[in-house]
Formats: structure tokens, sequence, C-alpha cells
């Protein structure tokens, strides 16, 4: 693992973290009993398959 040298300012810490942002999940259409839904697109085989329910 990678270990700082030096210590990073609380200055350089904090704006380090400020630019992480969470990006939307990409949404795909999914067919359920005739309803089309849009959902996660790593959830699609789980709602094509039952396993979860969109609500709605």
């Amino acid at each position: 693992m990678a270990v700082p040298k030096r210590k990073m300012s609380r200055s350089n810490t904090r704006h380090r973290r400020a630019r992480w942002k969470a990006s939307t999940p990409a949404l795909a259409p999914v067919t359920v009993d005739g309803d089309s839904y849009l959902v996660p697109q790593r959830l699609r085989k789980a709602y094509e398959r039952g396993l979860l329910r969109p609500d709605g």
C-alpha cells in the first residue's frame, strides 16, 4: 500500500475530497408484466428474473 512521505495539509485534503462526485446510475428499460420501467443497468437481470419488483 502507498504511504505518503509527508503530511498532507488540511487545505489540500479538503480540496481533494471536494472533487469527488457520485454519478447517477445508467438506466436501462425493462418490461415487467407489460409495463416498462427504467431501472439501473446492473440490476436489469434481477428485475427480468423477478427477483426484484419495480415500485410504481
